[in-house]
């Protein structure tokens, strides 16, 4: 669509809108999506890829997906494509507009020249320490490099001896002149080039040295004709770098780089530094537990695409840093799913009921709804036996005055199923409770009859006749607000919740025999799960996606 058709408004659309009525850079429009290839997407990149795709979407041009491969100690071919795999299960696609750092390499390189050649830029042998020490700190201006006047010719020399391979890694950089009394730090005689023989994803050892992640990315939006460079807060400080570095080429319409507020959930950790040492310390299982804010980790814990989406639009756009409560993207989960999610019962922590009064090999098949509304969706077959289970936590010896399911001589319904009277309870030597005996209501069963109604309605399984499950109940990887905000010399994996995944053995009814992996389902009164392994791909695995309701507060409570 044109871009005076663009129902969304923010102050960054507002931006575009008023270039293209203006006519700066053609009225064209083109944005990238520009990751480091040194880890997994999380929550934060959604925002960000929902962003400049969703320019591109409503203003008619391209969002390039440029991969910033600009450090080859960090980067891995896994990750490059892991966040291709993640952008398109956003629902996004960037068609044949997928491009590296690296594929700029030379151009790259050959603007590094001409700054050494407009005097604008030297090849420094300061160690990194010693740089830091020469830099200043804020109010008081940093001091000059003693190679800073070194001759454009000199300078030439040793840069291409530092690309011919002459010299030890970290031994010469080649740094920016700009001003070392600039209050900007970013603007203090920045290093553009340092020495790595690290290989490369893609180019091996072709180069010894590597752009700056500020100079590469500035060069590539240009080169790739970027019209808006969309970033985060924290590129602020660096945005007069990056128009340094392309004012200083002669770029002519440059990009125009734009910030806006990254997205924070509470009690998630999008520090990829401190997600990484989360994987590395088998905190986790790998940067796709369902416990992580990795976009891979939400797949695997059966969110909706469409949830992150949805989240990304009610948060909006903003200029201000901005902290979005972890609710609220559990009720975009939870809103997502109630409508295409299957209802099946699922009993996690089974006790066996016998009634006694059923006889003994009859088996009947009961037909319920997989959702009470989309009556599209279909039934299920549900069996009915003599011998059942049900939770545990839907029984108590003595009932609490408000506890209105199963107890001694009290009555339940079983959803879809008849009311039953619980008449005897059976212990074992330790005085436990292992089982119950009850006897059903015939007319209960009966659609003829007029039903009477109990208070409490409890999901149950027929024991013989359901699927054996693992239930991965998964919860909040941290039990702070803000895990990342400790006291000086503390260790933020303080805040991990020690109670972030708990693993059952129950048993599913039989239904789910047949469920093929990845589908959604709503365990009813338990939550939204997913099959992360089909009964057919050697036992039933389901990960919890989401309570059905904010359980966490009652919990803490609790404790």
């Amino acid at each position: 669509m044109s871009g005076e058709m663009v129902q969304k408004s923010d102050f960054i659309r507002q931006i575009i809108q008023e270039d293209r009525q203006n006519g700066k850079r053609g009225g064209r429009v083109q944005t990238r999506f520009p990751p480091e290839p040194n880890g997994f997407l999380h929550i934060g990149h959604a925002k960000s890829i929902c962003l400049n795709f969703g320019l591109g979407r409503d203003f008619d041009g391209p969002c390039f997906l440029r991969f910033d491969d600009t450090n080859p100690a960090t980067e891995e071919e896994i990750f490059i494509r892991s966040i291709q795999e993640d952008v398109k299960w956003l629902g996004f696609d960037w068609g044949v507009n997928l491009r590296y750092a690296s594929d700029y390499f030379e151009q790259i390189y050959q603007g590094a020249e001409k700054l050494i050649t407009l005097g604008k830029a030297f090849v420094c042998d300061l160690s990194s320490d010693q740089m830091r020490e020469l830099r200043g700190v804020p109010g008081t201006p940093g001091v000059n490099s003693p190679h800073r006047e070194r001759s454009v010719e000199e300078n030439l020399d040793l840069f291409r001896r530092m690309r011919a391979g002459e010299f030890a890694d970290g031994s010469h950089t080649l740094r920016a002149k700009i001003d070392m009394a600039s209050p900007n730090f970013n603007l203090r005689d920045p290093v553009l080039y340092r020495i790595k023989r690290d290989p490369h994803p893609r180019t091996g050892t072709t180069w010894v040295i590597y752009p700056m992640y500020d100079y590469a990315h500035a060069l590539s939006d240009a080169i790739e004709g970027t019209t808006h460079s969309i970033c985060t807060l924290e590129f602020e400080d660096h945005r007069p770098l990056y128009d340094w570095c392309l004012e200083t080429l002669g770029f002519g319409e440059r990009p125009q780089q734009i910030e806006f507020a990254r997205l924070e959930v509470t009690y998630l950790l999008t520090s990829k530094r401190k997600l990484k040492e989360l994987v590395e310390t088998k905190v986790v299982s790998g940067w796709s537990d369902p416990r992580m804010p990795t976009l891979a980790g939400f797949r695997r814990r059966g969110v909706p695409p469409e949830a992150l989406r949805d989240l990304c639009e009610r948060v909006g756009v903003a200029k201000n840093a901005q902290s979005v409560e972890i609710e609220l993207l559990d009720h975009c989960i939870r809103e997502s799913l109630d409508s295409q999610a299957a209802r099946v019962l699922v009993v996690q922590k089974p006790l066996r009921i016998t009634l006694t009064n059923w006889p003994a090999e009859e088996l009947r098949w009961i037909e319920a709804p997989l959702h009470p509304t989309k009556t599209e969706m279909g039934t299920r077959k549900m069996a009915l036996a003599r011998e059942l289970v049900i939770e545990e936590s839907d029984f108590m010896l003595e009932p609490a005055k408000k506890f209105f399911r199963l107890a001694p001589g009290k009555e339940v319904r079983l959803r879809y199923g008849p009311i039953i009277r619980c008449d005897e309870v059976e212990k074992n030597e330790a005085g436990e409770v292992v089982g119950l005996k009850c006897t059903f209501d015939p007319d209960s069963l009966d659609p003829s009859k007029e039903q009477r109604k109990v208070k409490g309605v409890i999901h149950w399984v027929a024991r013989d006749h359901g699927v054996a499950c693992e239930v991965r109940n998964y919860d909040r990887l941290f039990a702070a607000p803000n895990p990342a905000n400790v006291e000086e010399g503390e260790d933020y994996r303080k805040n991990l919740n020690p109670k972030s995944l708990e693993v059952l053995t129950g048993l599913a009814e039989a239904h789910l025999g047949g469920v093929a992996e990845g589908v959604r389902l709503q365990f009813e009164r338990m939550g939204y799960y997913v099959i992360e392994q089909s009964a057919n791909g050697g036992g039933l695995i389901v990960n919890r996606t989401v309570t059905l309701r904010d359980s966490w507060a009652k919990e803490v409570a609790k404790d």
